[in-house]
């Protein structure tokens, strides 16, 4: 799983995390669906907001969910998912970036990259993701040449770049593609009113999406040697988190010239959510709920530690009854759920007791109260208490 936004659920309310993990779903089995099995890795929380950003504008009709059988992600438990064309559309977009990530890490040699016959291989996979996102986007009438030519032309923008560069020069291609996406949302909804100020939107999330995934990989490229946007460009931090704020604000200005059917999901996700995946990347969140910080503070403690590791729990004790599973099989699981942000913030079956447990969100200590009824475009009128002072 790869992307920005990575919402607390506790944070959405019970309404809006379901309706989260119906785009979640509905998109993993979108690429199932169309793409077989192996697709299902390039599911991605950024992604899902094409899909959200469309039934956000629908007229409310039928048709938009579908009943999904049991699932190992979902504790094998039925679930209402969304299908349709916005769950293509994020379906195709996911594949054809996920195919440019791939190529980026061979042309850099990334780890197992550098041996050529693992590297052969990943330039297939690739191709055959970029293929297969441009017949996906396709039939929902959109044209991936636009994300593919940005990818292409990122690497010329990155070799020229040097010390002085303009940051924002470094993202226009990635800022390219996203505005692309967010603004054919309005196409598949029948709102074509509304494709200006989302494509402002998707530019600046795609400028946002780039900024935060440089600051996050500061210190490990300087470490290795990798060429960083920022490093490269001779930004600093200070300025860094001032093009994040603007573009931040932007967002939300862009957002109220939407007009939504329910916009309450993407509201929370791009007007709320957005301002913490900026805080946890420049550290200073205000939410210490651990798997959220993980990514930028350390090696993974808590649930996300193997069992027996080092901040991890310890091993379990041997089976007492024959209903509880054993040390491998219940490690299997484990990785499943810890994969799944399930020991985050889902309910889950304990991998080796199959006791049900809540996630460590019913421990965090956000200030979450009232998030989950927030209500509606991009905080006009908004009540709930959220921080919506910036707008």
């Amino acid at each position: 799983m790869f992307g920005i936004v990575r919402p607390c659920r506790h944070r959405l309310g019970e309404g809006l995390k379901t309706q989260w993990m119906a785009h979640l779903c509905g998109l993993c089995l979108a690429l199932r669906g169309d793409h077989g099995q192996f697709a299902r890795v390039v599911t991605n929380y950024d992604g899902l907001l094409v899909s959200v950003l469309t039934e956000a504008q629908a007229e409310r009709a039928t048709g938009w969910r579908r009943t999904a059988g049991p699932c190992p992600l979902r504790g094998m438990r039925t679930a209402s998912v969304a299908q349709g064309e916005g769950a293509r559309l994020a379906a195709a977009v996911s594949l054809v970036l996920a195919s440019a990530k791939v190529r980026d890490h061979v042309a850099d040699g990334d780890g197992l990259l550098a041996r050529k016959p693992v590297a052969l291989a990943a330039r297939r996979v690739a191709r055959s993701w970029g293929r297969a996102g441009a017949r996906s986007g396709s039939a929902v009438g959109f044209d991936t040449a636009v994300l593919v030519d940005a990818v292409d032309r990122q690497i010329g923008v990155e070799a020229l770049a040097g010390l002085g560069t303009p940051f924002l020069t470094v993202t226009e291609p990635t800022e390219t593609a996203t505005a692309a996406a967010f603004a054919h949302t309005a196409v598949l909804a029948g709102r074509p009113g509304n494709a200006v100020p989302l494509a402002e939107a998707g530019r600046l999330f795609g400028r946002l999406a780039h900024l935060l995934d440089a600051v996050e990989d500061r210190e490990t490229d300087a470490a290795s040697g990798a060429w960083n946007p920022l490093t490269a460009t001779g930004t600093s931090l200070a300025e860094a988190r001032r093009l994040a704020d603007d573009a931040l604000h932007g967002i939300r200005l862009a957002l109220r010239e939407v007009e939504f059917s329910d916009g309450r999901l993407a509201h929370m996700l791009l007007a709320h959510e957005l301002r913490n995946s900026v805080d946890r990347a420049f550290g200073t969140s205000s939410c210490s709920h651990r798997s959220h910080q993980a990514d930028v503070y350390g090696p993974p403690t808590g649930p996300y530690a193997p069992p027996g590791g080092p901040g991890g729990p310890p091993l379990p004790p041997e089976p007492p009854h024959r209903d509880r599973r054993g040390l491998i099989a219940g490690c299997l699981v484990w990785a499943g759920l810890a994969c799944t942000c399930q020991m985050c913030c889902g309910e889950y079956e304990d991998p080796w007791s199959r006791e049900r447990r809540e996630g460590l969100c019913s421990q965090c200590d956000c200030d979450c109260s009232g998030c989950g009824d927030c209500c509606g475009n991009c905080c006009d009128g908004c009540d709930c208490g959220c921080d919506c002072g910036g707008c």
